[in-house]
């Protein structure tokens, strides 16, 4: 056999294999990633999670605390390049703008097992009270209200959806619209005189631990069948993976568990950093890093694995 041609064949195949390896490497456009935080504690977990892993491997990530719309507006002008929060089907209406847009790409699922509906302290259930239909006939109780998170989102809308159509007779209702904090301490007061209050809840969150609370039934009109039965999946614009595809493939690998992030969110509940709880995490379950890392780099192109556990010091 011809040696030049052996030699030939052999470096051909080296240069395959070098061009595969580097073939998701990030120019330097792509250290700065633009991440949107509705300002729920669950998304302030997960983006502390990928911040804490995205700077270990040399990215800038970079966190703008907008609402679900507006936030879902910036990365439909391209000026949001990931979402880790996009749950589903609550937020059903604006995929389906974003994707009528031709706006976003869907990097993965990175959470299984969530749930979002009313619910009451279960004081309240212990009188009777579960499902959206005994509500209305309890409105004294409740003063006629309904605690909310944060104008705009997905949930208030389906809420008040609920008292335009006047379902279950709680046209007369109000929506009370605050924040996610300004909510659980509402239900605290209340707990603490067991007065009657009806307000959003979703797992994973640690007030499925701080409160003793009951899901409502009957609400899958609005919240999707088993309690708000819900997955969270991961966005970007569309475009950002195919320019920046080493960090679109970490977002991709990106996963989560109820027991993780209930774990995060309360560590952040209780006031430590994002990032630090996420660090304090990852020192406890240091194997979370492989899957996570599987075909990445560092933005220099090297190992990703070894570069992030070295920067953790683990």
């Amino acid at each position: 056999m011809n040696t030049k041609a052996i030699l030939c064949g052999a470096l051909s195949v080296i240069a395959i294999v070098a061009g595969a390896g580097s073939a998701l490497a990030d120019d330097a456009t792509c250290r700065a990633i633009r991440m949107s935080d509705p300002n729920w504690t669950d998304i302030n977990a997960t983006n502390g999670v990928a911040s804490v892993v995205l700077e270990a491997l040399g990215y800038a990530p970079e966190i703008s605390f907008l609402s679900v719309p507006i936030g879902y507006e910036s990365m439909k002008n391209g000026e949001i390049d990931v979402f880790l929060g996009n749950w589903m089907p609550a937020q059903t209406a604006f995929i389906e703008d974003l994707q009528a847009a031709d706006a976003i790409e869907v990097l993965n699922t990175n959470l299984t097992g969530a749930k979002f509906t009313l619910a009451v302290p279960s004081y309240m259930a212990d009188q009777g009270i579960t499902s959206f239909a005994d509500l209305d006939a309890n409105a004294e109780a409740f003063d006629s209200k309904i605690y909310g998170i944060e104008p705009g989102a997905p949930a208030n809308q389906n809420i008040a959806r609920m008292i335009a159509a006047d379902d279950f007779g709680l046209g007369d209702w109000e929506l009370v619209e605050s924040g996610e904090q300004a909510m659980l301490a509402q239900v605290s007061r209340m707990e603490r005189s067991e007065d009657g209050i009806v307000f959003l809840a979703w797992a994973p969150h640690p007030m499925n631990t701080n409160h003793d609370i009951t899901y409502l039934e009957g609400g899958d009109e609005y919240f999707g069948p088993n309690f708000g039965g819900a997955e969270v999946r991961t966005l970007a614009r569309k475009g950002w993976p195919e320019a920046c595809p080493n960090a679109a493939q970490l977002f991709t690998n990106m996963t989560f568990d109820i027991e993780m992030e209930n774990t995060l969110m309360g560590e952040i509940l209780d006031g430590a950093d994002a990032k630090d709880a996420a660090k304090e995490w990852l020192a406890a379950n240091p194997d979370a890093l492989t899957p996570w890392l599987d075909g990445v780099t560092t933005l220099e192109g090297e190992p990703a694995e070894p570069a992030v556990r070295a920067a953790l010091g683990l």
